[in-house]
């Protein structure tokens, strides 16, 4: 169905041409000024440049021609030419059973699906996860179910870092532990020998040990450049190896990242571009595009209106090593061959921004994709602490994403110690899914590309923008609608404006809807889901629904809380978030 502002907007659209103005004037939006009017169009004043008119006389000509419509109760010109719209509540009331009768629960779906593929959580193998990596993380499931909830088709990747000199340094740290393996050896066999197993704790002690050895021993550095020279050349005790430790490391971020409620279709790495690169060094160079400078190839990407300047892509180093860019090009050919996207996105820190320009001008200008594709960095800011700067451990470390979660967990369980709802074998479950909610809705409800303060306390708060408050109001639902078992509800009319208020949010959910693809930001689903829950707050303090003698009124009052659950759902599906029974 379509979102209320398009449908409005076809209506006034009608009026402006049936008066002989330009009907790209008709556009509706929702009112600056709620407590006067519901919707507003100020397209007279567009209209009095062009046909040299005042406003006020456009805008009343149309307005004329709305107030016969049975959509509108009033439509009312204000000086010096606004038009103020105002629904029936007829009108309110049949969009309503729409949305309650919608398969997609209001959520407009596109009239022109496009295949889109979501590049979002990045992580290294033989590393664990942390909490630099959670806001990737939860921005890019929410921005792939938000496009799928729309009728898109979506890929998602997470496009792992398999392939660079952090498995050279591990690979080397290894030897030197256990140079007896015979993976190590010149003359492994892949058909004769094998890998002894490794595990995820090993690894994750491995990398960081061998990291900061390479900056300190200048030969330790060099035996990692060489393992990592020696694997993508072919090696085959290193290839062997290079496996058991992808192995291992995916099984454990698949591990991680099912506890926080995300997963991806594709585990693809950047060793699986790496077939691509000679090709995208042809096409380079066929087109003439790249050049050598202080010993590396680069390709220009400086556009005339840029108004600062662009460096040139390396795409090789000056020792012939590949880097990021090298690969990211590569993985660009490889999803144009895998899945003809339409639009490739990217869910990485803003701070990238110049690499991805660097890259996404490199692929345009090689034809890597056709220039109709869109590739776009949907940059994120970051999760500060309460002293503005990025989240830190106590002892000023980078903690771990599991901690994160575990730490968020026990606070909600400490919370649900006192509640009567939640008996002791539940609490568990219960907690995980409350820390969740508040993490993630804590994070949502941001807008992407803005950094916030990370406050557990806050963000498990049961008032205010927070995720347990969302799921608070569908756990009173819950309440109402087991108490009135046996009642068929259904709309029967509008009785209060605490109603008239809660349709006139659902209403907006196909705009919030459509805002948050428009902006690529999950931040707008929880503004109107939060938005929902406050109008629902209000009318069930106001009325007792249950006691209600008056029988239309209670089976409108329940088919209303029924549709306000199951939207707020659709929108908490979006988010990534988990319903609860009760609380």
């Amino acid at each position: 169905m379509n979102s209320i502002t398009k449908a409005l907007t076809a209506i006034v659209i009608a009026a402006f041409e049936q008066c002989g103005y330009d009907p790209a004037l008709g556009e509706v939006t929702p009112s600056d000024r709620p407590d006067i009017c519901q919707f507003q169009c100020n397209g007279a004043f567009a209209g009095a440049k062009l046909y040299r008119k005042a406003p006020f006389m456009i805008a009343e000509e149309v307005a004329a021609l709305l107030r016969e419509k049975s959509e509108f109760s009033s439509a009312e010109v204000v000086k010096p030419g606004f038009i103020n719209l105002i629904l029936t509540d007829e009108y309110i009331l049949s969009v309503v059973k729409e949305i309650a009768a919608d398969e997609h629960a209001g959520i407009p779906q596109a009239e022109n699906p496009q295949t889109i593929v979501i590049d979002y959580g990045g992580p290294n193998v033989a590393k664990p996860l942390h909490i630099g990596h959670l806001r990737s993380a939860i921005i890019g499931q929410a921005m792939k179910n938000l496009a799928r909830a729309c009728g898109h088709k979506v890929y998602s990747d997470v496009h792992l870092g398999d392939w660079g000199l952090q498995i050279g340094l591990v690979i080397a740290e290894l030897n030197e532990r256990f140079p007896e393996r015979r993976c190590f050896a010149a003359d492994f066999d892949p058909e004769r020998d094998s890998v002894e197993p490794l595990s995820a704790e090993l690894l994750c002690e491995v990398y960081p040990f061998a990291s900061n050895k390479s900056k300190e021993d200048e030969a330790f550095k060099e035996k990692a450049h060489i393992a990592t020279y020696e694997l993508q050349n072919g090696r085959a005790g290193y290839t062997a190896l290079w496996k058991e430790i992808l192995r291992v490391s995916v099984a454990d971020l698949k591990e991680n990242y099912s506890r926080l409620g995300v997963d991806f279709d594709y585990w693809y790495g950047e060793s699986d571009a790496d077939k691509y690169i000679p090709e995208l060094m042809k096409i380079l160079e066929e087109k003439g595009l790249s050049y050598e400078s202080d010993g590396a190839l680069v390709v220009d990407v400086q556009q005339e209106d840029d108004k600062a300047p662009i460096p040139p892509a390396i795409v090789r180093k000056s020792d012939n090593s590949s880097i990021y860019a090298t690969t990211d090009l590569a993985t660009i050919i490889q999803r144009e061959r895998d899945f003809k996207p339409d639009k490739i996105w990217y869910v990485v820190d803003k701070r990238q921004e110049l690499h991805f320009t660097q890259v996404f001008r490199c692929a345009k200008r090689a034809q890597l994709v056709p220039q109709e594709t869109e590739l776009e960095l949907l940059g994120f800011g970051t999760m500060n602490g309460s002293d503005g700067k990025p989240y830190k451990t106590r002892d000023g470390g980078v903690m771990r994403l599991s901690d994160l979660i575990e730490t968020v967990t026990e606070s909600s369980e400490k919370r649900l110690e006192s509640s009567a709802f939640v008996s002791e074998e539940n609490r568990s479950e219960y907690a995980r899914k409350l820390g969740m909610a508040a993490l993630k809705f804590g994070d949502l409800i941001n807008h992407r590309a803005k950094d916030y303060i990370f406050d557990i306390d806050k963000f498990l708060s049961a008032e205010g923008k927070t995720g347990i408050y969302i799921l608070y109001t569908i756990s009173r639902i819950n309440s109402i609608m087991n108490k009135a078992e046996g009642l068929k509800p259904e709309f029967r009319g509008i009785y209060t404006d605490a109603e008239r208020e809660i349709m006139l949010r659902l209403l907006m959910t196909g705009d919030a809807f459509r805002l948050a693809m428009s902006e690529k930001a999950p931040n707008y689903v929880c503004e109107n889901a939060y938005q929902l829950a406050v109008a629902f707050s209000r009318f069930y303090h106001e009325n007792r629904i249950l006691d209600e003698e008056d029988e239309d009124k209670k089976l409108s009052w329940l088919a209303l809380s029924l549709t306000v659950k199951r939207v707020i759902t659709a929108h908490l599906d979006v988010l990534g978030i988990e319903t609860v029974e009760n609380m």
